[in-house]
């Protein structure tokens, strides 16, 4: 939690990220992401001074058990002094204990999303999946909390002007906006109507802008004039060479099928799951994870 300090910027983690999208669709199935298509709603999870904290911690917690669909599952809310915003234990359950900085017992509003990345914790613990070292299952964490639908509220969370900040989670800002952007072109849903964070909504733009990258990358038929040249020089090369790998700065390489074609493979721009197909001109392929239909 950044609290008055400095804010990184950028896309620091994004290999990272789009290593959890992917990770997520392979561990949850393009069917389960599918139940999760309507994210968490701002009245859900709204918290007023005049709600008892307790009472009000839990019922916000209870509708995010909800979300993630752990029925039986139970969070005991708490709040001490703490460098994180918060910590939970992760036990058998069907008990958990979540502790939330005593920040939040004047900053109620943003409990919500403190609340969201800690039950997140227990949704990826009960599905065993983690990545290696603290940092990355951090940010593992906050990327599934996103994309499942509930990172809304820790981007939101995000406020920064010359005398204050404040920044819950490990991605950057323009990463959490990068991947509510590949969520809401997965769902066609708008998250920005939801911020109350001006410095949330500048950080979802730039998010969406670098999501929209993804589909414009060759060997799609969406990239640029540029990217379309540079591939068709790399394709000429590879084929008269029999070329293997990738070149420095691209996302595709050529590899060769024994006695058949040459094939590209790159990634998918909504599960970043490699895609391997055939180079003869234009054709459309279907990505076995995420059932994308790609040109």
């Amino acid at each position: 939690m950044a609290n008055g300090g400095p804010v990184q910027h950028g896309f620091p983690h994004l290999q990272t990220v789009r290593a959890s999208i992917t990770a997520l669709y392979r561990r949850l199935s393009y069917d389960t992401i599918q139940t999760f298509a309507t994210s968490v709603l701002p009245a859900d999870v709204a918290f007023c001074d005049t709600d008892d904290l307790y009472l009000g911690a839990q019922r916000v917690a209870r509708e995010l058990v909800r979300h993630y669909h752990l029925p039986d599952a139970r969070m005991v809310v708490s709040f001490r002094e703490m460098n994180h915003a918060a910590s939970v234990e992760l036990a058998a359950g069907p008990e958990y204990f979540v502790e939330l900085n005593d920040r939040f017992r004047t900053h109620r509003r943003d409990i919500g999303a403190a609340l969201a990345h800690e039950v997140m914790h227990v949704y990826l613990h009960r599905l065993d999946l983690s990545f290696p070292g603290t940092r990355d299952n951090e940010i593992l964490t906050d990327t599934a909390t996103t994309y499942l639908g509930a990172g809304w509220l820790l981007l939101d969370a995000y406020r920064e002007d010359a005398a204050s900040s404040q920044k819950l989670g490990y991605l950057t800002p323009e990463e959490f906006g990068y991947v509510l952007a590949k969520r809401a072109l997965v769902f066609a849903e708008d998250p920005s109507v939801w911020f109350t964070s001006p410095q949330a909504y500048t950080a979802y733009v730039k998010g969406m802008a670098e999501a929209r990258l993804d589909e414009q990358q060759p060997p799609l038929t969406a990239a640029g004039w540029a990217g379309r040249r540079r591939y068709a020089r790399d394709r000429r090369h590879a084929q008269d060479e029999r070329g293997v790998g990738a070149r420095p700065g691209v996302p595709y390489a050529f590899t060769p099928d024994g006695r058949g074609p040459l094939r590209v493979s790159f990634p998918c721009p909504t599960c970043q799951q490699r895609i391997r197909v055939p180079v003869r001109g234009r054709v459309r392929a279907r990505c076995g994870l995420c059932r994308t239909v790609l040109e």
